[in-house]
């Protein structure tokens, strides 16, 4: 059992490696126990968005096939049969299982992620900003919630995890306006329409070069809607343990870093996909422990900003 689960660690570290530089950094400031757990929930959520878009670690063009939806079914079958314990292969199934049976991960919140891939599959319309919110949510803001419980906060305390999953909504914010470009080429595009009507922007055109300077401005609004995300989210961290809010705070650090390299880079800010340096990372890292440091975990939670939130 011990040798089985070592093996599924190892294949979860070579994931994370792969899949994600910004999240492996973070997640080597966690104690040994913490980031395994933590490793291994990425490995699965980096294959279910592997499965679903035909790539390898999130990296080369989405491949959308008619099976698509067969793919997701698979997937829930998958993830119903981690959550019954079957842990025996050495796969992203298998580090789910690990992770649900080491910290009483509500099987809830992994099928709400699913429903998230479930509407890239049904080419959902995002009409509003609150339908572009709700999609955030599924994809980045419950994951927000199974790290939290991963870090040790409990599946029953609602208000910590709600910070967590406005954590998780405001990278997935970032990174819909880091990837605008890159979604268009794969036919998707995340962006309120009512937002781009008002910028006089056509469905489906918003990658036209007439159109960068409106763009910037869509783009503008997210990024400051990502900002109260991520204050928000920064309160409940305080209730983490220092490691873990150490590693909470530097990938927020990191992530808001390349929403203000869109800032800067304006109608340019889709001519290559933005990111961070090694430098700038370790840098945002030294300013995050400082962070943490100064936070009191006795202190009383303030009252969340009026935020959007997932209906019960």
């Amino acid at each position: 059992m011990i040798a089985a689960r070592r093996a599924v660690v190892e294949f979860a570290r070579r994931s994370i490696a792969q899949g994600s530089k910004s999240f492996a950094l973070a997640s080597r400031l966690f104690d040994r126990p913490m980031r395994e757990r933590a490793q291994m929930l990425y490995a699965w959520c980096r294959h279910c968005d592997d499965v679903i878009d035909g790539q390898v670690g999130g990296q080369g063009l989405v491949v959308a096939t008619r099976a698509a939806g067969e793919r997701l079914a698979a997937l829930r079958a998958g993830t119903q049969a981690a959550f019954a314990g079957d842990a025996d292969a050495v796969d992203a199934f298998a580090a789910l299982a690990h992770v649900a049976n080491e910290t009483g991960l509500p099987q809830r919140l992994a099928d709400a992620h699913l429903d998230g891939f479930g509407m890239d599959v049904d080419d959902r319309r995002y009409r509003h900003v609150d339908d572009t919110l709700d999609y955030c949510h599924h994809v980045a803001g419950v994951v927000g919630e199974m790290m939290a419980i991963v870090m040790g906060v409990s599946r029953d305390d609602g208000p910590v995890l709600m910070r967590a999953a406005d954590l998780g909504i405001a990278f997935q914010l970032t990174n819909i306006v880091r990837d605008i470009a890159e979604d268009g080429w794969n036919d998707r595009c995340y962006l309120p329409e009512d937002w781009l009507a008002d910028a006089a922007i056509p469905p489906g055109d918003h990658m036209r070069p007439e159109h960068r300077g409106a763009l910037v401005g869509i783009a503008l609004r997210l990024l400051d809607l990502a900002d109260q995300y991520y204050a928000s989210a920064a309160a409940g961290a305080a209730r983490l343990p220092f490691r873990a809010r150490w590693a909470v705070l530097a990938a927020a650090e990191v992530y808001r870093a390349i929403g203000k390299e869109v800032r800067a880079a304006g109608a340019h800010a889709w001519d290559h996909r933005t990111s961070t340096t090694l430098p700038t990372k370790l840098r945002l890292l030294a300013r995050a422990y400082n962070t943490a440091r100064a936070l009191d975990p006795a202190a009383p939670l303030p009252e969340r900003p009026p935020l959007w939130h997932k209906p019960n």
